[in-house]
């Protein structure tokens, strides 16, 4: 796994897109707590993703607190 970084406000527009426009389910890492999930919408408002975790609950992520896992080994 490279260096994770927050998120910039570009790349959230980018999943924002991904997650609201096409459907897709952008994985996220959570840098404060280590967990990981889908994300499947956004508040552009307070610029927060809300995400599905991988135990299925779900949670709602600031941009400065996940980035996108770039790779499914993560």
């Amino acid at each position: 796994m490279g260096k994770e970084v927050i998120m910039s406000p570009g790349k959230y527009e980018q999943v924002c897109y991904r997650t609201e426009q096409r459907d897709e389910g952008v994985l996220l890492h959570n840098l404060n707590n280590g967990r990981a999930g889908h994300a499947f919408g956004c508040t552009n408002a307070g610029e927060t993703v809300q995400v599905r975790l991988t135990d299925g609950t779900l949670d709602s992520w600031s941009r400065e607190e996940c980035t996108e896992v770039e790779s499914e080994s993560w």
